[in-house]
């Protein structure tokens, strides 16, 4: 494996997750894996550990042990991690963590996810006990500095599906979605612990009537709210798409920027 992924960086998948090359700090998929015997050919499972622990704590009441410590998050993720297992079965597996609040993406825009409240200190507390419930589990957990665990599950998952393997991934973060492939299927946390809603290309395409990677012109346009990314005022999700059924992309859109009337028009230009 070489020290950087130069087919990530030329792929179109790059165009999100923009400048992911890590250095030789993720040297080889399995390094990361737990392991569970020779497989010809491989299921991956993915998690995005800090928004499934998002998911389990605010989903839950809070609950405490004998000692006064909480304990809802690492329940709710216990349950989560125990149903994929059981249900998937993966040959390897990995739990993907944020190293910090800061990244290169607030280099580029400092405004990255300005806003957001703190982590309540009622599960900050549980981010030790859910790590030493990992590693009971003997499941690899990585985090890299100036990295989200977004970066390392899309990193890995491109590797994954070059290999020819099969991988699920399990976030709330809608955004790896555009990671959905014929071998790759993402699945998305909505209600609760255990309402999962499963995004595949087929799905995607009835959802949107867009492509997995057509997500980040939709994004682009309308914007992220729960990251702070502006998009085009005025432009939701229903517009969005209707832009990029007629014109495909983001870089359409302002080529045909012409055919765009009104306040749509100086919405677009005044927004490039």
């Amino acid at each position: 494996m070489q020290d950087c992924y130069p087919e990530i960086l030329n792929s179109d998948w790059s165009r999100h997750f923009s400048s992911i090359c890590l250095r030789g700090k993720i040297k080889g998929m399995t390094a990361f894996f737990m392991e569970r015997g020779n497989f010809v050919s491989k299921k991956i499972l993915l998690l995005d550990g800090n928004s499934l622990a998002y998911r389990a704590f605010f989903a839950l009441p809070l609950l405490t042990n004998d000692n006064g410590v909480h304990t809802n998050a690492v329940y709710g993720f216990t349950t989560m991690l125990q149903k994929l297992l059981e249900e998937e079965k993966p040959t390897h597996m990995m739990v993907a963590f944020d190293a910090g609040k800061t990244t290169f993406r607030n280099e580029a825009y400092k405004e990255y996810k300005g806003g957001r409240q703190k982590t309540p200190p009622e599960l900050s507390e549980q981010f030790p006990y859910l790590r030493k419930l990992l590693s009971a589990y003997k499941i690899k957990q990585y985090e890299l500095d100036n990295y989200e665990a977004d970066d390392i599950i899309g990193t890995l998952s491109l590797q994954a599906e070059q290999a020819g393997d099969q991988v699920v991934v399990v976030s709330g973060d809608k955004d790896l979605t555009q990671l959905a492939s014929n071998s790759t299927v993402v699945y998305i946390t909505r209600k609760g612990i255990t309402d999962i809603e499963k995004y595949t290309v087929d799905h995607i395409q009835e959802k949107y009537g867009l492509t997995p990677l057509q997500i980040i012109d939709m994004k682009g346009l309308m914007g992220d709210s729960s990251d702070n990314i502006p998009g085009v005022p005025g432009v939701g999700e229903k517009t969005a798409l209707k832009l990029l059924a007629k014109h495909g992309s983001v870089e359409g859109v302002y080529e045909a920027i012409e055919e765009q009337k009104g306040k749509m028009k100086e919405k677009l230009v005044e927004n490039e």
